[in-house]
């Protein structure tokens, strides 16, 4: 559940991050078709080395993933988005929480989004709102839920 989203400032995608983050989404695509385990597996194993992201280096990876995939803007395209933007994150040497949750009241739905420094990037919604089912984070010593 995710309402659509265009990035704030059209962001200018050089040429080499472009075919950057057409790979990432490419990827997120394909994971986002995995049962959740295979899907936490991956990106447990992709996290590691990297540096917690701060909120405006995710905000500008989820940016630029909007940009150059307007198909990641749609309503039910957050597990993708979402994925995209820790891959291309990753890219830069860092991560953002990654985090996969479901509404606390009714009706259920649920919904996929990434944190940096404590607070979700660039979502209409509050983390509140959300009981997290699978969360990770960039810390490597740390067990992810």
């Amino acid at each position: 559940m995710s309402i659509p989203v265009l990035p704030a400032d059209p962001v200018a995608v050089p040429l080499h991050h472009r075919l950057v983050t057409h790979a990432a989404v490419a990827a997120a695509r394909v994971l986002a078709r995995q049962p959740p385990r295979r899907i936490r597996a991956v990106l447990l194993r992709f996290r590691r080395g990297a540096r917690p992201a701060t909120v405006a280096e995710a905000s500008l990876a989820r940016d630029t993933v909007l940009t150059v995939s307007p198909r990641c803007c749609g309503s039910r395209a957050c597990l993708v988005r979402s994925i995209a933007t820790v891959l291309l994150c990753r890219t830069r040497s860092v991560w953002p929480t990654w985090c996969v949750g479901v509404l606390k009241a009714p009706p259920f739905a649920a919904h996929a989004w990434v944190e940096a420094e404590g607070e979700m990037v660039d979502e209409a919604t509050d983390a509140a709102y959300y009981t997290r089912l699978i969360t990770i984070e960039a810390s490597a010593g740390k067990p992810a839920e």
